[in-house]
């Protein structure tokens, strides 16, 4: 698709948290939106649900791709969260291996027949 109306970089656009969207104001009196989802897609295109109009967003998609394509929320918080979690449950299934560990010694028999 060629057409684009403008090219506007993600850090020129303002996030709305109520409605979960970057936006950014359109020439007919409403606004480009795009949502997170869409930008974790690798979605690039904010549409105006008033006018026809589209733009480009010109972003680095890396920025993105830690969120799940389903999150709308703010991922920066939940994501430190997740990752002490994570981090409790390996060192608890460590744990729990290390429980479950047996060591046994080899009989004084085998190693004299060896010897």
């Amino acid at each position: 698709m060629g057409a684009y109306y403008d090219e506007i970089e993600i850090e020129d656009m303002a996030w709305d948290e109520v409605k979960g969207v970057y936006h950014y104001p359109c020439p007919c009196g409403d606004r480009f939106e795009i949502s997170r989802k869409q930008l974790t897609n690798c979605e690039d295109i904010a549409t105006c649900p008033s006018c026809s109009l589209i733009i480009r967003v010109v972003y680095d998609p890396l920025d993105f791709e830690d969120e799940s394509p389903d999150d709308e929320g703010s991922a920066s918080q939940g994501s430190e969260e997740d990752e002490e979690e994570s981090d409790n449950s390996d060192d608890d299934q460590f744990e729990d291996a290390l429980e479950k560990l047996t060591l046994t010694e080899p009989s004084a028999t085998l190693v004299a027949t060896a010897a």
